[in-house]
Parts: C-alpha cells; sequence; structure tokens
C-alpha cells in the first residue's frame, strides 16, 4: 500500500472536498460531494453524537446512495450546514428523483465547538450560509489543520483540525480518510510531541519523529478527574473506489473506528460523539469479495489514523485560542 497523489481523500476518483469556515466563530464546514450519487454508510461508537439523515444510512432503508456528506462545527446548531448544501444541489438539480421532485439527500455529523474562544453571539444560526460556501468551494485539492469543520476543533491539551490521508492497495483499488478531529482524549503521547499514529506514518507526512519511548514521558495526572465542559467529538468520512453494497460499506465503517483507537487516547468516550461515514464510488469491483473488505477496513483504519495526526500536525494558531497548536509547542 502506497498513498495516492495528492494524500486525501480526494484520490478517490469522483470525490471533491469543499470548506468555509468564520474566523471570528472559529467554526466551520466541510463537504464532500461526488460527481454522482454514492452508497454511503455510517457507524456510531461515541456516546454524544450529533447526527442528521444517519437513520437513512441502515442497509434496510429504501435510499442506498447520498448525493453529499457533511462535517460541521457548532453542536446542534451546525446540523443546519447540510441544509445549505441540499440548498445548493437542489439548485443544480440534483438529488433523489421522486415523481418531478428531486430531493437531495445529506447525510451530516457535528462536533461540540462552542467553547474554544470564538464569538459564539450570533442573531441567526450562521451554518446553513457556512454549508453553501462550503460546496461553492469543492475542489480536488485542499488545505489541512485549521479550516472547515476543523476550524474551531480542539484536543485534550492541543488545536484539533481537518486531516486527510489515502492509500492506494495492491489491488488497485483506493482508500481515502477525511476527519475533524476534535476529541476529548490527546493525539500526542503524554507531554511529548509524538502522535498516537506515529507507526502509522507515511513519508514524514506529521513530523517525522516516531513513538516515543519515554514511558516516563506518559505519566501525567488524571486529565479526567475534574468536570467536563461541554464534549468533543471526532467525525470522519472514509471513502473508496470500490463497489460496495451498503452493509459492506457499513463494516467498513466499523472497522475504520480501529484508526480512532490507534490515534486518539483515550477515544470512543460518553462526551465524545464518534462517527465513521463510508463512501463507496462503485467505480471499481472487488476482484475478491472474501479478501478485499477486510483489506479495505484495515486500510480505512490507517487512513484514519494518519488523517488524525495529520489535522493536529497542519493546525494553525489564531486569535482567541483556548490552546496551542502542535507547532507552537513544539515548534
Amino acid at each position: 500500500m502506497k498513498p495516492g497523489a495528492r494524500n486525501l481523500i480526494t484520490d478517490v476518483a469522483g470525490l471533491k472536498v469543499g470548506n468555509a469556515q468564520n474566523e471570528a466563530l472559529k467554526s466551520g464546514a466541510t463537504v464532500l460531494l461526488g460527481d454522482a450519487p454514492f452508497t454511503a454508510a455510517v457507524h456510531v461508537m461515541g456516546g454524544a453524537p450529533g447526527t442528521r439523515e444517519t437513520d437513512l444510512l441502515a442497509p434496510d432503508k429504501m435510499v442506498q446512495q447520498v448525493d453529499a456528506l457533511v462535517l460541521s462545527g457548532g453542536s446542534a446548531f451546525g446540523l443546519d450546514a447540510a441544509s445549505g448544501v441540499a440548498d445548493g444541489l437542489a439548485r443544480a438539480g440534483r438529488g433523489f428523483q421522486v415523481g418531478p421532485a428531486r430531493i437531495p439527500i445529506v447525510p451530516g455529523a457535528i462536533l461540540f465547538d462552542l467553547l474554544n474562544g470564538g464569538d459564539k453571539n450570533w442573531p441567526d444560526n450562521p451554518y446553513k450560509a457556512l454549508g453553501l460556501a462550503a460546496l461553492e468551494n469543492i475542489s480536488e485539492d485542499f488545505a489541512l489543520g485549521t479550516i472547515g469543520a476543523g476550524t474551531g476543533a480542539t484536543t485534550m491539551n492541543l488545536k484539533g483540525g481537518l486531516g486527510s490521508a489515502s492509500l492506494v492497495l495492491d489491488s488497485g483499488l483506493t482508500v481515502g480518510a477525511l476527519v475533524a478531529a476534535n476529541p476529548l482524549g490527546a493525539v500526542v503521547q503524554g507531554h511529548t510531541r509524538n502522535f498516537w499514529a506515529a507507526p502509522y506514518e507515511v513519508a514524514s507526512e506529521f513530523g517525522g519523529f516516531g513513538p516515543t519511548m519515554d514511558f516516563d514521558a506518559l505519566s501525567e495526572p488524571n486529565p479526567f478527574a475534574g468536570p467536563l465542559e461541554g464534549a468533543n467529538t471526532t467525525i470522519a468520512i472514509i471513502a473508496t473506489d470500490a463497489d460496495l453494497a451498503q452493509a459492506q460499506a457499513t463494516r467498513m465503517a466499523t472497522a475504520a473506528h480501529d484508526g480512532m483507537a490507534r490515534a486518539i487516547y483515550p477515544s470512543h468516550t460518553p462526551y465524545d460523539g464518534d462517527l465513521i461515514f463510508t463512501a463507496a464510488t462503485g467505480e471499481k469491483p472487488l476482484a475478491d469479495p472474501m479478501v478485499d473488505p477486510l483489506q479495505l477496513g484495515h486500510a480505512a483504519a490507517i487512513c484514519l489514523a494518519r488523517a488524525i495526526a495529520r489535522a493536529v500536525f497542519e493546525a494553525t494558531a489564531t486569535a482567541n485560542d483556548t490552546l496551542p497548536s502542535w507547532h507552537q509547542k513544539f515548534g
């Protein structure tokens, strides 16, 4: 396995990503759009999720494909970002056809970033406009770090951000990950600069520092001993060009949660809404229906772990931050 040409989720042909953010708000939205509708699935392991239209993604439901997926900040307010995306797609003539009507299918998920130092005293919910702006910024190339849904993201002790990574399997199938990393837990090991995801790093994509061998550095006071304000959440999308049924796509999302557990300590807490979508464009058939799904899940977990570390590594400092960026703290 090796990264694709961009080392982004858009190495999966037919997918594009758009981002929009408000610097004063310290929040934003990210949209994944397919050139055509794609098979989608979801798996939730966090205890505090915030979602839109995820029930529709169960294998027994009528609609098997969607037009776009949305990740957003803003907690429950951020669910309105998907409405902005749906409005834009409707104007473009996209959507599930019911008689003469077309209904864009746009599931979404949100993270909690309401206590990150941004101005949250808005007169009207800003997320619908942010969702539409993200759709209008759609591209195969996009920046990482403090952008889109990762704009106001935080971790236990550092700024979070938006991350992505990809892998091309020996079979020719491509897997990509897109994540807004905002976990309650830590992405680096103890007081060190070393990422928990270090064993999976490719070509120094998040510094090349490797795992730490300083076990004393991992011993620190329990950061969860006191009261917890609000919640956090890491929300992600795993994509592939494989032709997957919705049940297979669900299994791929489930396997990808291993990537969160490898990159975040701890992950899947009662205070995180950890969630992973799968997007399968169906461009390439499975050569081996027994082996390929196993390899896709394995690659998805590796991609997601790398994307989480990249999100934190690429984050940049902005005014009124409540936590330092990785580069501020470690140089």
